[in-house]
């Protein structure tokens, strides 16, 4: 298997410079290791740990923890069972068209405001609960503090934490210390986990931008590990850790309806978002791995595979910092953050169902109560109209007399 991904994959050509080959990067120095791709390997059953691990804490630490904070579902009414729409609803759509609601009312007995307000109580049962998605949050937040924290204890004394063109001195020779290994690997792995259960997580709004942000990302540090892109793509990853712990409090208080704490920290949220992904990144990592590193080796193939994809990462950037000063302009005027334009809004067909409307009942007895609320308005309708007519006819009798 390694020899048919050397010969396929792994060519010397795609992933070093010109004139270097795997047999000149070694295996280990006194300093630490030389990343080789087989290394990351040991990310996929990692990423099945992380899975597991996030199981077990959401169900004994998370749901709990959203009961301290006070986190409440809403009740939801549920559908009645009825075998042809739970099949139409499960197997063609659960938004059914006019002709196809007029179709369905035929074959089950029903009036069509039934069979609307049957999808609407079926969709309602699906969305998502705040507990569930409290829970999510919380376990975003755990690991990216623990991230950043770690990130940032490691390469606060390197060299280039400060300056970025230490980054390519001795490139690609340059060892690769255990911390910022594990660094790597867990960090590739934890996204890889984000990407295997991305089809039972909670589908927002910008769900499609996520998964390009995640595979973009997997392949951007998969790609500079083997590389040897290491020192600039730890920064890369301390920069992305930075706020995402941030959005994910502040995600979790809005869950549990702590208002001014959700608000406070969505503020500190977008200074250090705006700053971090649209000065930082770009005039910092971008401007290192695009101009400053051509004065060290000649550009080759990862080059620009790498660049590529950190211009997409950008590009996803400039987009949700879009949506984050939208939400921004809304806390000026309004004086609170309704909800999170960045990943907390859900898809638009859960948005159009977000209030339950009450269940109309239907029968005589509303009928009755419609018709003694509307009876009361027509006899007061009338008898204005009929003060009206006599208030008209005295002073038209009172100016035909002044007149004789």
């Amino acid at each position: 298997m390694e020899a048919l991904l050397n010969e396929w994959l792994w060519q010397e050509e795609y992933w070093l410079p010109p004139g270097i080959s795997w047999q000149d990067i070694k295996t280990k120095d006194e300093d630490g290791r030389f990343p080789l791709p087989r290394d990351l390997l040991i990310t996929l059953p990692l990423a099945f740990v992380f899975i597991a691990l996030r199981y077990v804490f959401e169900r004994i630490i998370a749901i709990p923890f959203s009961k301290c904070l006070g986190v409440k579902d809403r009740i939801r009414i549920q559908a009645p069972s009825i075998p042809k729409l739970d099949a139409f609803y499960k197997h063609i759509s659960g938004q059914p068209s006019q002709s196809q609601v007029v179709s369905l009312g035929r074959q089950c007995g029903l009036s069509q405001r039934k069979i609307h307000t049957w999808f609407r109580h079926r969709r309602n049962q699906d969305r998502p609960s705040s507990t569930k998605k409290f829970c999510e949050a919380s376990w975003r937040f755990v690991f990216y503090i623990v991230s950043f924290a770690a990130g940032l204890g490691s390469l606060i004394n390197t060299a280039w934490f400060w300056d970025p063109r230490e980054c390519w001195t001795g490139y690609p020779k340059q060892p690769v210390a255990d911390a910022h290994y594990w660094y790597y690997i867990l960090e590739l792995s934890f996204y890889l986990s984000l990407l295997l259960s991305v089809s039972v997580d909670v589908k927002r709004k910008d769900f499609k931008e996520q998964v390009v942000h995640h595979i973009a990302t997997i392949f951007l540090i998969g790609f500079s590990y083997c590389a040897n892109y290491v020192r600039v793509g730890t920064l890369v990853m301390l920069v992305h850790d930075s706020s995402d712990f941030l959005l994910e409090s502040a995600k979790m208080f809005h869950y549990a309806v702590w208002t001014r704490t959700c608000d406070s920290l969505f503020v500190i949220f977008a200074v250090v978002f705006l700053v971090t992904r649209l000065v930082v990144f770009p005039c910092r990592i971008v401007h290192t791995t695009m101009v400053v590193s051509l004065e060290f080796f000649q550009p080759f193939f990862g080059y620009y595979f790498f660049n590529a994809l950190l211009l997409v990462l950008q590009g996803l950037h400039i987009f949700w910092a879009y949506l984050i000063l939208r939400m921004v302009y809304k806390f000026v005027f309004t004086g609170k953050v309704e909800r999170d334009e960045r990943s907390d809004e859900e898809s638009e067909v859960d948005e159009r169902d977000k209030e339950e409307e009450p269940e109309e009942e239907e029968g005589e007895h509303n009928c009755e109560q419609r018709k003694e609320t509307i009876n009361p308005k027509l006899t007061s309708l009338a008898n204005n109209c009929v003060l009206n007519n006599l208030t008209n006819q005295r002073n038209l009798n009172s100016r035909l007399r002044k007149a004789r």
